[in-house]
């Protein structure tokens, strides 16, 4: 008995003294430098930060090109303030190059439901040409978890599945930490992402395992520290509006 009050008794003065130790003049704990930057947040959500840089604002393709082996320009279809894949032309990329980012891109299935599963509404955004986030039809339409609306693909399912119907547009806020790697090519930190779908969490700082693979097993090598991002052509006619991206190095 004696032994259990005297381990009581030591334990309550030394959490008493770690506390008087703590103790310090609050001008201690401030941090007055550097001063964050301001930024204009805009307006609303179709509004763009100042900082950002505006992929698609509704006229044109100018930011972007060709993904395919004979470049030159994108090739899909611009009309009443969208864009939509023409299929068979390939997939798209930016001609600017990112690394970690914030990702604002709102994209709409195909008005016409044509298919099933991974056949209805498919594209996909790949962040630095090679970690893709999904983009699918998967209001009414089952397929696998990790590849459906979301998911970055064959890697992490979605939180829920944050939907609307088919004739809404789906909105996309993503935080992306691109990987780094030592001057050896060893990873020494992989890529992680954040998603935001409709304003609901559904990624909540995923660890990518690599790029993404439709048959193997990722394993990253190391590449740039910044590369284009690309928009997936895979035959079916989605549609893209109001994009603008932030690094965030």
């Amino acid at each position: 008995m004696n032994k259990l009050f005297f381990l009581i008794f030591t334990l309550l003065i030394s959490n008493l003294l770690i506390g008087q130790d703590r103790k310090v003049p609050p001008e201690a704990t401030e941090i007055w430098e550097p001063v964050p930057r301001k930024v204009d947040p805009g307006a609303d959500n179709a509004t763009p930060p100042s900082d950002a840089v505006v992929l698609f604002g509704g006229k044109d393709l100018s930011e972007w090109e060709s993904a395919t082996e004979e470049g030159g320009d994108a090739k899909w279809e611009v009309k009443d303030g969208i864009f939509t894949v023409v299929a068979k032309t390939g997939a798209i990329k930016t001609k600017k190059e990112f690394g970690s980012c914030q990702l604002h891109i709102e994209w709409r299935s195909p008005q016409e439901i044509v298919g099933e599963g991974q056949g209805r509404g498919n594209s996909g955004i790949f962040l630095m040409s090679k970690y893709e986030v999904q983009v699918l039809d998967s209001y009414e339409s089952k397929t696998y978890s990790n590849g459906q609306a979301a998911s970055i693909y064959k890697q992490s399912i979605p939180l829920v599945n944050a939907m609307r119907p088919t004739t809404e547009w789906e909105v996309y806020d993503i935080i992306f930490n691109a990987p780094k790697f030592n001057k050896d090519g060893i990873l020494k930190s992989p890529a992680s992402v954040t998603i935001f779908h409709n304003g609901v969490l559904v990624q909540n700082n995923f660890e990518l395992k690599g790029p993404t693979e439709y048959n193997r097993i990722p394993i990253y090598e190391p590449h740039a520290d910044k590369m284009p991002i690309i928009l997936q052509d895979h035959g079916n006619p989605v549609s893209f509006r109001n994009i603008w991206i932030r690094d965030i190095e």
